[in-house]
């Protein structure tokens, strides 16, 4: 490598555009996430290879190819980026006076749930403080969190790496849902006789938590309806003999022309939690996040 000591002659700017191109494997995809022009992109490309005296990508059809070199980069890139960003965040965090933007990703019922107490507070004690939202499968927040793509993910979650933190927000139990002329099945047997409507992320999810207690059972339900996104499965439950299992705070306030009742069997409660990335320990911006998401949501 054509590296010297002389950190003055290299610029910094460019390992935050190794590190876009080692995450999207794409150029147009790179430069759209930092954001830069494509042109700009492909210079600072090619300034990396003589920096560090290797081709780093091949071009294929579906994007850049990393070389051997580049992957050898990945890990201690994004640790040294995310020393870094500990460094500018200081010891000494001041909401007040912050203009820092943190990155977390959850779920549609996460963001109906934590982020309306959470921005009340925000807007008042750290107008400067931006939040960049993103969705994301369970799967795909713990991998967000561990790359360094992300700073917190809120979800339900099973295991978890041993580098990865976490910490229980609440307790939610299970509600069925149904249209009002329909109602809440009372029984097990009438709750199976119906068909019901699925939430999951993926083709290959399920409710875990939900199905997991049918299964103890010896039971399954018949699932007519599955879709990606909680907010709007009460929707579609008005005028059917559709049936919904699913966190309380869903359905809280009841929608009109629901009815809202107790599953007729019983259902673990589920932890929702927060995760965030060991490295991040020292990180007093997110210490005080993570905080203020834990006096909203109490």
């Amino acid at each position: 490598m054509h590296i010297t000591n002389n950190l003055r002659a290299i610029d910094l700017n460019l390992l935050v555009v190794l590190d876009a191109l080692l995450h999207e494997r794409h150029l147009t995809r790179a430069a759209a996430r930092l954001p830069m022009s494509q042109p700009a992109m492909s210079h600072a490309l090619a300034r990396l290879r003589v920096l560090l005296g290797d081709p780093l990508f091949h071009r294929t059809r579906g994007g850049l190819r990393p070389t051997a070199h580049a992957l050898a980069l990945e890990a201690p890139l994004r640790d040294v980026l995310a020393q870094v960003r500990r460094l500018l965040a200081g010891a000494v965090f001041e909401p007040a006076a912050s203009r820092r933007a943190f990155r977390l990703a959850m779920s549609d019922y996460g963001a109906r749930v934590a982020l309306p107490p959470l921005l009340r507070h925000m807007r008042r004690e750290a107008p400067g403080i931006d939040l960049e939202i993103s969705y994301a499968s369970r799967s795909g927040m713990i991998a967000g969190v561990a790359d360094g793509q992300l700073d917190l993910a809120l979800s339900v979650f099973g295991e978890t790496p041993a580098d990865i933190r976490r910490a229980v927000l609440f307790l939610e139990d299970f509600v069925c849902a149904a249209d009002a002329a329909q109602g809440v099945p009372s029984t097990l047997q009438a709750y199976l006789a119906r068909p019901h409507v699925l939430v999951a992320a993926g083709p290959d999810q399920r409710a875990a938590e939900v199905d997991a207690a049918l299964a103890r059972l010896g039971h399954a339900r018949r699932v007519a309806v599955r879709l990606p996104h909680w907010t709007a499965a009460p929707a579609m439950l008005a005028g059917t003999d559709l049936l919904l299992t699913v966190a309380r705070r869903t359905v809280d306030p009841v929608p009109p022309g629901l009815a809202v009742g107790a599953a007729p069997f019983p259902i673990a409660p589920l932890a929702f939690e927060m995760i965030w990335h060991e490295r991040a320990d020292a990180d007093a911006g997110l210490a005080w996040l993570r905080a203020q998401l834990g006096a909203a949501l109490a």
